[in-house]
């Protein structure tokens, strides 16, 4: 028997001791969690350890959600020559039957531990051996679509929320959420709250509503304008004249997110944020607005990947579950008049392969080449003078190699980093 990382390490007590007492079977008991094409590591992993040792490998691994992590099962068998014989389900709850015909062990070494004898197989047994199952291997959406879902189903569940509750914004972030948040609890235990100002046009409003009757969740609408011109009102002998500048457009985010805490206060509804990666890592989100939830569904899910899991989503439904639309609609918080987010931000198509190489690569600057370095070192800028927020927004589900929280959290004082950015060593 062994348990998890004892396999991973070559030359490990646990292989030695497996090698010298000619183990023909190793029973591996394992909670390894999940990020996407973490399986085919596992594979390799368990492959190399069979081959090495000359034994039959079973794999067994935790399924379930726990706060920022998902593990996923995906039991496998592997015979001494590498090859994965059988397979479970991953992503839910399986039994998987393989039975082995075992040879007489021979005489252990001793060195290190005592063997235990086998006893001889029961003639008389009426038993019929089930056939060897290989389930199919998940597509890479496939496997983190299913994470996301079963990530979000158990932190509800096992936290004792009935139902979450989300902001529509017609945009495709709160989408693809409320979409996960269906499959993961039903339609019946989602409330979409869509909250226009005087900015919100009418093709996000529209698209917000077509979410809401795609998906078969109630939605409530409760316009901001009154609130935020009273605020403004309050404020104007504070502020001054002229605009309110960004002061009042994160004034707009901070109060849909007190309308969603007040909504989660009355009825106990788990309030769900809908920000991705890449809009978590350069801090273009609002604290105690956007930021203030519950749980953060698609937290580790960069920008691009939103869009990919988007169109998966409505290639597996066969139908626009998200609406066209919101897909191709310029990214935008309609926080000002026209305002949309490559106003701010390089295009996500860059963003995310900085992002990728710098947070989950652990790359310096003059390493990530593809790119201008001045869009780069911007761009880690971004990243290191938000980590205070960061520090302050809910867990989210890891799908990526490396998350934010506990994978990657560095100290939010960091004034060494000027010199850095700008070049000097």
């Amino acid at each position: 028997v062994s348990i998890c990382e004892d396999i991973w390490v070559k030359e490990s007590p646990t292989a030695l001791s497996a090698l010298d007492n000619k183990a023909q079977i190793d029973l591996n008991i394992s909670a390894s969690p999940f990020y996407a094409g973490k399986m085919k590591v596992r594979q390799a992993i368990v492959s190399d350890f069979a081959q090495r040792n000359k034994c039959t490998v079973f794999f067994n691994n935790l399924v379930g959600g726990q706060d920022e992590l998902v593990f996923d099962g995906g039991g496998i068998v592997v015979n001494p020559s590498g090859k994965i014989i059988a397979s479970a389900r991953r992503f839910e709850e399986d039994l998987l039957i393989t039975e082995m015909e075992l040879s007489t062990p021979a005489e252990p070494l001793g060195t290190r531990e005592a063997s235990i004898p086998i006893p001889a197989k029961n003639p008389t047994r009426a038993y019929k051996s089930p056939p060897l199952r290989i389930e199919h291997e998940l597509s890479d959406l496939e496997e983190i679509y299913k994470a996301l879902v079963l990530g979000l189903k158990d932190y509800t569940a096992k936290n004792e929320f009935k139902l979450v509750v989300l902001g529509l914004s017609g945009g495709i972030d709160s989408a693809l959420t409320a979409a996960i948040a269906v499959d993961a609890l039903g339609a019946d235990h989602v409330v979409g709250v869509t909250m226009p100002s005087q900015y919100t046009s009418k093709e996000t409003f529209s698209d917000a509503e077509l979410v809401a009757r795609n998906l078969n969740i109630k939605l409530l609408t409760i316009p901001i304008k009154a609130v935020y011109e009273s605020y403004l009102v309050s404020l104007t002998d504070v502020f001054g004249d002229g605009s309110p500048g960004i002061a009042g457009e994160n004034l707009q985010a901070r109060i849909r997110g007190n309308i969603l805490m007040a909504l989660s206060n009355r009825f106990g509804w788990l309030v769900l944020t809908t920000g991705n990666k890449s809009e978590t890592a350069v801090g273009y989100s609002t604290l105690y607005g956007d930021m203030a939830g519950g749980f953060g569904v698609i937290k580790d899910v960069p920008k691009t990947l939103v869009y990919k899991l988007s169109e998966y989503l409505n290639g597996i439904r066969e139908r626009e579950l998200i609406p066209i639309t919101t897909i191709k609609r310029a990214p935008t918080a309609e926080l000002r008049p026209d305002q949309k987010d490559e106003d701010s931000l390089p295009p996500y198509s860059v963003l995310d392969e900085i992002l990728k190489q710098y947070v989950e690569e652990d790359k310096a600057p003059d390493e990530i080449v593809e790119f201008d370095q001045k869009i780069v070192r911007e761009v880690i800028g971004m990243v290191d003078r938000n980590e205070y927020k960061r520090r302050q927004a809910p867990p989210g589900i890891k799908i990526t190699p490396k998350a934010f929280g506990k994978d990657r959290r560095l100290p939010i004082t960091n004034k060494y980093l000027n010199s850095v950015l700008k070049g000097s060593t």
